[in-house]
């Protein structure tokens, strides 16, 4: 199976039902199936076949999901280009991918040579021949910035993305009555679930706007106009959603609630699970080099727990184990770093040489006596203070635990002798710098005591969501 035999197969099985829906309006399955169909016929008509790879810069619309689908169809990968950065990084991931063809807006055609525009809806059309493509064969580009800034692009295949999306499908019990709400960008790798799970079943996926996508009074509205069933989203998100009514509106419809891509602070964790409480709540791990390589499903949340909830053991066929620094397997109660091998890990950077053997996520974790891994944090970012080894993960969860305290990033500003922690706070009650050092006293050793406090009305996103640190940077 590849992806482009999703909407075929729930086309066939029903042709009326809704396959996406937007603030643009909806398009069925029938719909979905035909559009594929006219605009791969566009493309091809462009010289793009099996193999090429076609730049998607539109904004996250019917048309951008109606576009992936042609674009596979002709046995071609597709490259979502995000849509809200700068013109420049835009031409930058662009020009790096090389496409056969851009895929953009009227507003953007004149900023990349050779641009095209397409448009939705009109009469019957021919289906488009099938073609020879291997479930190994290249299915997207996603670019992410790593850890230098300069942008990679993750090759991954219709076998690496359907190990995934088969296995959430089961671990969801999902349905054709579902409705997915695509929270994520589709240049993040959070949205594979969202669009190819729903169009796997035969259920519906409903795209956030962008312009939504941290408005939270809106978010927790369409929680409930639309009846999502499924959500799935970074932590910060639910955590801005929680503080904007989350937490007193009934979701009874509300059956799965999934986050990734950033520890979840238990406190926040804690109140989320007390207000679902029939909903499952699924803790998913793994870079986009991987997809979602490990999963933990959070039942009850103890007052005893200090730490983010774990990240669980391997899903998606792969096999995940620990090394530590002397290159041995890590057991129960050691410290390594998470390797991972299977069918969801990627087929490598784009330019760069085909990915073989496991691959090394840079994130440290340890082996519970239950058989879970627990997320320590990234190898870069255990730090020296004064010559201590710091983890800022372990004052970010010290200080995470204060009431006054909703979120907070721990930086460390300056070097040597200078070095110093700062901790950038989102505080909801009175919080300083004696508070923290008190309440940081009372639970880590002497070395882990915050240096600073830099009170925030909001911590620093990046377009995916995820704290940004470079931002917080500096001394």
């Amino acid at each position: 199976m590849i992806l482009p035999d999703l909407v075929r197969s729930s086309a066939r099985r029903d042709g009326s039902a809704v396959a996406a829906r937007s603030a643009e309006g909806v398009l069925t399955y029938a719909e979905l199936d035909r559009e594929a169909d006219r605009v791969g016929r566009f493309l091809s008509s462009l010289d793009v076949g099996v193999g090429d790879r076609v730049a998607l810069w539109l904004p996250k619309s019917l048309t951008a999901v109606v576009a992936m689908q042609a674009v596979l169809r002709l046995g071609a990968a597709y490259v979502p280009v995000d849509p809200l950065s700068p013109v420049q990084r835009a031409r930058q991931v662009i020009g790096d991918c090389a496409p056969a063809v851009v895929v953009t807006t009227p507003e953007n055609v004149s900023a990349v040579p050779g641009a095209v525009c397409v448009e939705l809806g009109g009469g019957s059309v021919e289906p488009l021949p099938a073609v020879s493509v291997s479930p190994d064969d290249l299915a997207y580009i996603l670019y992410t910035s790593g850890s230098t800034g300069v942008p990679k692009g993750v090759r991954i295949s219709h076998r690496n993305a359907l190990a995934f999306v088969e296995w959430a499908a089961g671990a969801l019990e999902a349905r054709p009555a579902d409705r997915f709400a695509n929270h994520a960008p589709f240049h993040f790798d959070l949205s594979v679930l969202d669009v190819y799970v729903a169009f796997l079943v035969g259920a519906s996926v409903v795209l956030v706007p962008q312009e939504a996508a941290y408005a939270p009074g809106r978010l927790v509205e369409m929680l409930v106009s639309e009846r999502i069933t499924v959500w799935y989203s970074v932590p910060s998100v639910l955590m801005l959603m929680a503080r904007n009514g989350l937490l007193e509106t009934e979701l009874p419809w509300l059956r799965a609630v999934l986050f990734a891509g950033e520890p979840y602070p238990v406190d926040h964790l804690r109140a989320l699970r007390a207000h679902l409480p029939d909903a499952r709540l699924l803790n998913l791990y793994g870079p986009t080099e991987t997809n979602v390589c490990t999963y933990y499903e959070v039942g009850e949340v103890p007052e005893s727990w200090t730490r983010p909830a774990p990240i669980g053991r391997a899903c998606s066929g792969d096999t995940v184990w620990a090394v530590r620094d002397d290159g041995s397997v890590a057991g129960v109660g050691e410290e390594g770093e998470l390797m991972v091998s299977g069918p969801t890990v990627m087929l490598g950077y784009h330019g760069g040489a085909p990915h073989t053997g496991p691959y090394a996520t840079g994130d440290r974790v340890v082996l519970s006596a239950e058989g879970d891994y627990v997320y320590l944090g990234r190898r870069d970012g255990m730090v020296k203070v004064r010559g201590n080894r710091v983890e800022v993960g372990d004052v970010e969860a010290a200080l995470q635990s204060h009431p006054a305290v909703s979120e907070v990033a721990v930086t460390v500003w300056g070097t040597g002798l200078d070095a110093r922690l700062v901790a950038h706070v989102v505080a909801v009650g009175p919080f300083g710098l004696l508070e923290a050092k008190r309440h940081c006293a009372s639970r880590l050793p002497r070395h882990m005591i915050v240096d600073a406090v830099r009170l925030v009305r909001a911590l620093p996103r990046t377009p995916n969501g995820k704290v940004d640190r470079r931002a917080l940077a500096g001394g």
